[in-house]
């Protein structure tokens, strides 16, 4: 790209007007260059410095001959891109859409790197919602062997007590049978035992009788 390239893309972005882009480009030019011949630096936020330079005296050769030449100290400009400019050249940044709007470095550097940890920004999210969910539903998973766990422990244990009640039930039925036939078993006997003891009183008074007539 030349200078007239660069006045007519300049020109696209002012409505098409050459004269404007042109006069934005040579002015421009014209203020750095002024101010690095007074020795001053021209710093522009995001894109670099130009500046002067000192060199020494130093001693060269001619490409063509191989001769020494000496050559004198002398200033030469010089220009040290910025951050933004490596990062943008380098391909860790990428650069905004072009727009007719002024946006500084600075904007751009800020925009640049919104759309850049955008993307990184929802997938963390979306990986920090996720493992909840996924807890959850494992807790739920684990909870639920549990809970069929303790159903089944509480099923066996109340079948256990219904059948120890059962089990004891015809234990009482056969104790109390047993006291009823013994109890049955004892009456002949204790009657028998009455009918015995009364007897011989009977037979003791009718012979009494007698006697005394």
């Amino acid at each position: 790209m030349n200078k007239t390239d660069l006045i007519n893309q300049l020109a696209e972005r002012l409505d098409g007007d050459k004269k404007k882009a042109q006069v934005a480009v040579e002015g421009f030019i014209d203020l750095v260059q002024r101010e690095v011949q007074k020795g001053r630096n021209v710093s522009i936020s995001g894109f670099g410095v130009f500046e002067k330079r000192a060199r020494a005296a130093r001693t060269a050769r001619n490409p063509r001959t191989g001769e020494a030449v000496k050559v004198k100290k002398t200033n030469v400009p010089a220009f040290r891109p910025g951050k933004y400019f490596k990062d943008v050249i380098a391909g860790s940044v990428k650069l905004p859409k072009p727009s007719n709007t002024p946006l500084t470095a600075r904007a751009a550097a800020a925009a640049a790197r919104a759309s850049t940890t955008a993307p990184a920004a929802r997938t963390t999210r979306a990986r920090a919602a996720a493992k909840p969910a996924g807890t959850t539903t494992r807790t739920r998973a684990a909870a639920k062997p549990a809970a069929a766990a303790g159903a089944a422990t509480t099923t066996t244990t109340t079948r256990t007590r219904a059948a120890s009640k059962t089990a004891g039930a015809p234990k009482t039925t056969t104790r109390a049978t047993r006291s009823t036939a013994a109890k049955a078993a004892a009456a002949p006997k204790a009657a028998a035992t009455k009918a015995t003891a009364k007897a011989p009183a009977r037979r003791a008074t009718t012979k009494a009788t007698p006697a005394s007539s």
